[in-house]
């Protein structure tokens, strides 16, 4: 009775394990999503691309990952969180320990081709700030990014 009762256990955990991962994105996933947006917007071009990756409902948006586009001048182009950010120039944005976070990424841009990022953000399914980690490539002057929530 026990090894049933200790295997049932292992079993409820094990499908929590993967219920639970399967409900945020991965860092392969961030980056799959990335690479996408790149070729789409080069192939749609800016005025076809962006709406769609602002839309909430389109196909880059997945459960807590969704594709962003800075300007190198620090403005948003396309948000797949929230559209109504679009448009505005965000360098002063900061998270809760005060970094500059829109900022760095637009600096991390001008140097590299693909990076890597820290900082923290509202987790639009948990609703709580959360560490976060976004993927950008660079793609002309923008930056083309998505992230994963650590947890």
């Amino acid at each position: 009775m026990r090894a049933i009762n200790v295997a049932a256990a292992i079993t409820l955990v094990s499908s929590t394990a993967l219920t639970a991962a399967g409900e945020f994105g991965t860092k392969d996933e961030a980056m799959a999503m990335v690479r996408s947006a790149v070729v789409f917007i080069k192939d749609q071009g800016v005025d076809k691309a962006y709406p769609e990756i602002s839309n909430r409902t389109g196909k880059f948006v997945d459960r807590d990952l969704y594709v962003v586009v800075y300007g190198l001048d620090g403005k948003v182009l396309a948000h797949g969180g929230n559209a109504k950010l679009v448009g505005n120039e965000r360098l002063d944005a900061q998270d809760v320990d005060g970094k500059y976070f829109v900022k760095e990424r637009t600096e991390l841009a001008r140097k590299q081709s693909s990076f890597w990022q820290d900082y923290k953000f509202v987790n639009p399914t948990t609703k709580k700030v959360e560490p976060k980690e976004m993927y950008c490539e660079r793609l002309d002057e923008t930056a083309v990014c998505s992230g994963v929530y650590k947890f």
